[in-house]
């Protein structure tokens, strides 16, 4: 082997090992990830939400869930208007999206000026999370950060714990993590 032939092979493994290494500085989470389980965030909490879902009425293995509770939450903290022309009250917060949930996050969609699918994506919760600010608590990593979530007619708080996931207080007064596999609110 002679040392141009050695130099190359040095100059490729290099390339190799920058190549590799940007791969894996690119893989770590910056933000929630869809198929994560729970509505959950790190860093800054702007922006936590625009990656999470879809959640919608007819589809996806979502329609039942604490996460679904928490979009609830905020239809009844915006007003958004229901099937039949009243707003969205708590006692439709039951974490089951049904066509009531559908035709309310419809009417907040055209509210915030969205494409009105009735989908609850990355560009309806990502526009939902704006509205949360914070009360105490630290947005570093490790951290819990304690928020209220502001809408036109109404607020509720709103965790997100050490390990990046939200919690919601619930009607009964419960603290419920927004997680997408299982509904234990009422």
């Amino acid at each position: 082997m002679n040392i141009r032939s050695t130099r190359i092979r040095l100059v490729a493994g290099v390339f190799s090992a920058l190549a590799v290494g940007a791969l894996g500085l690119s893989a770590s989470p910056a933000s929630a990830a869809k198929d994560d389980g729970f509505v959950r965030g790190y860093d800054t909490y702007k922006g936590d939400w625009g990656d999470e879902g879809p959640m919608a009425f007819g589809f996806g293995k979502h329609n039942k869930s604490n996460a679904v509770c928490l979009w609830q939450k905020i239809l009844w903290a915006e007003g958004a208007t229901e099937s039949d022309g009243t707003p969205f009250d708590k006692g439709d917060v039951d974490g089951e999206f049904g066509p009531n949930t559908d035709t309310a996050t419809r009417s907040l969609q055209a509210k915030w000026k969205l494409t009105m699918d009735g989908e609850v994506g990355g560009d309806t919760f990502g526009r939902a999370d704006d509205e949360l600010k914070v009360t105490s608590g630290s947005d570093k990593p490790g951290k819990q950060l304690n928020m209220t979530y502001y809408g036109d007619k109404g607020s509720f708080s709103v965790v997100r714990n050490s390990e990046g996931k939200y919690s919601f207080r619930d009607g009964d007064d419960t603290w419920r993590i927004a997680a997408y596999g299982y509904r234990t609110c009422s």
